[in-house]
């Protein structure tokens, strides 16, 4: 078990990468927090070591992706709607912004991913790769299509 500073020093590092990938899976405030406490939960009981802060905070990464697709894949999520998703984007996003965070958010998860670690959490392509658990080719090919999907969607090269 982990020490209340060591604990508190982790949370005000990590706590909004954590928060931002939660919402980039879930799309909801509510289950972004459940899985915060999770990944939280999960760092304190862990007795896992880490060579330098690069390795842990691939470690919350993937901890906090695999917390996401657990709870998408339960059975109460598959059977039921969320109030969320019912609503619309909040009327403050400015209309470039929304356009934007729409079309990321339509891409396919495998390419929300690795959009999401290299433009917001500005990793490379080898450390995707590594945190991800696939080829670094892989992630080069899937950045180039998000990129081109992104393209389409928002119509024109000024975005992407």
């Amino acid at each position: 078990m982990r020490s209340e500073q060591e604990v508190n020093r982790a949370i005000e590092q990590y706590s909004n990468t954590i928060r931002r990938l939660c919402m980039l899976y879930l799309k909801n405030y509510a289950d972004t927090e459940d899985i915060f406490q999770t990944v939280f939960l999960k760092y304190v009981l862990s007795s896992a070591s880490f060579e330098s802060e690069e390795n842990e905070k691939a470690w919350f990464i993937r901890v906090t992706i695999n917390a996401c697709k657990d709870l998408l894949k339960s059975f109460f999520r598959s059977r039921t709607v969320s109030l969320d998703a019912i609503m619309e984007y909040p009327t403050e996003l400015p209309p470039d912004y929304r356009e934007v965070l729409e079309a990321v958010f339509s891409l396919p998860q495998k390419y929300r991913d690795v959009v999401y670690l290299h433009y917001f959490e500005d990793y490379t392509a080898p450390q995707i790769s590594r945190i991800l658990g696939k080829n670094v080719n892989t992630v080069y090919t899937l950045l180039t299509r998000s990129k081109q999907m992104l393209r389409e969607k928002l119509g024109g090269d000024g975005y992407a």
